[in-house]
């Protein structure tokens, strides 16, 4: 039947990597609407680029994890 399906922590982990890459785009689609328009919200612009800067930690983080250790 249609028994639902987990998924193991690897799989897990990639779908977490793909929602964070597509709000790490978003913030960057933001800050260039923002700057493009002449908006001049210092506060704001900082809060997002902030926000990116824990997003590209995040995206790193689970991308070493997924990434096996190779010795040469």
């Amino acid at each position: 039947m249609n028994a639902p399906m987990e998924l193991n922590h690897e799989e897990v982990l990639r779908v977490k990597l793909e929602v964070l890459r597509r709000e790490h785009r978003d913030l960057d689609d933001a800050i260039t609407a923002m700057h493009d328009r002449g908006t001049h919200d210092q506060l704001a612009m900082v809060r997002l680029k902030k926000r990116k800067l824990l997003l590209k930690d995040q995206i790193a983080r689970i991308e070493d994890e997924l990434t096996p250790d190779i010795i040469a």
